[in-house]
């Protein structure tokens, strides 16, 4: 576990308020891997045990008292599949083992997510906030009084990633960023999902609101082996 900000710390793909007991994830996109085989892009179908896996792992480490997913738990925008059935409910079932509180708060792709979260009578919110910190998914700047009164954003939704060269070799690694979003501290998480690779902040057109701003001063926290706190954007070419 590694310190991102005061009493946040980074556990793999998730980010924990420590106080609180509060994990965070965000963009689990379960159902996306078979969106890929539709279209003709054929990948064995073992990452929904992989993302069971990371997730156990990480609440075995946190014993959080409550989870937060934020945005995109499922991928597909229209309808419910019959693997999204039931791979989210497995993996909600498997949370639910280790943690009671579960708190859904809605992404760009959570279009047709309240069956699902009827079924484990669960609610879906807009955004949560807590103590001064405001998590909400990212794709839309909110202007309410408890985003203006809060001081720590904590969003999803770009799948932060950053890929590193070192002589031919390249490497994509998915990573959190730590910057500011006006007079706030601004937190990003990466993708859960391990296909879900993630936009190079150094050279693709970033999506979130949020980020369309200079992110040179933003701090890098890289994901390998364990979190690396890889400096300022500036400092890497």
């Amino acid at each position: 576990m590694i310190k991102i900000y005061d009493n946040l710390f980074i556990e793999d793909l998730a980010l924990f308020l420590k106080k609180e007991r509060i994990l965070i994830i965000s963009d689990v996109h379960i159902g996306y891997e078979e969106e890929l085989n539709e279209k003709g892009i054929l990948i064995p179908r073992f990452h929904q045990k992989d993302i069971l896996n990371k997730i156990e792992e990480i609440l075995k480490k946190t014993k959080p008292k409550k989870i937060i997913i934020n945005g995109d738990l499922k991928h597909e925008f229209g309808t419910i599949s019959e693997t999204e059935w039931r791979n989210t409910f497995q993996f909600l079932d498997l949370i639910n083992k280790y943690c009671k509180e579960i708190i859904l708060i809605k992404g760009n792709h959570d279009t047709i997510l309240e069956p699902i979260a009827r079924k484990r009578n669960l609610s879906i919110k807009d955004y949560y906030k807590i103590n001064d910190y405001y998590i909400i998914h990212g794709n839309k700047i909110p202007n309410n009084k408890e985003f203006k009164e809060s001081k720590i954003i904590i969003i999803g939704n770009e799948h932060p990633a950053i890929t590193l060269k070192h002589g031919l070799r390249s490497e994509t690694y998915k990573c959190f960023l730590k910057g500011k979003f006006k007079n706030k501290i601004l937190i990003v998480i990466p993708s859960f999902n391990p296909i879900t690779e993630g936009t190079n902040i150094l050279r693709e057109e970033l999506l979130s609101p949020f980020l369309h701003q200079d992110l040179k001063n933003f701090n890098i926290y890289i994901i390998g082996d364990r979190a690396y706190n890889f400096g300022k954007v500036k400092n890497i070419g």
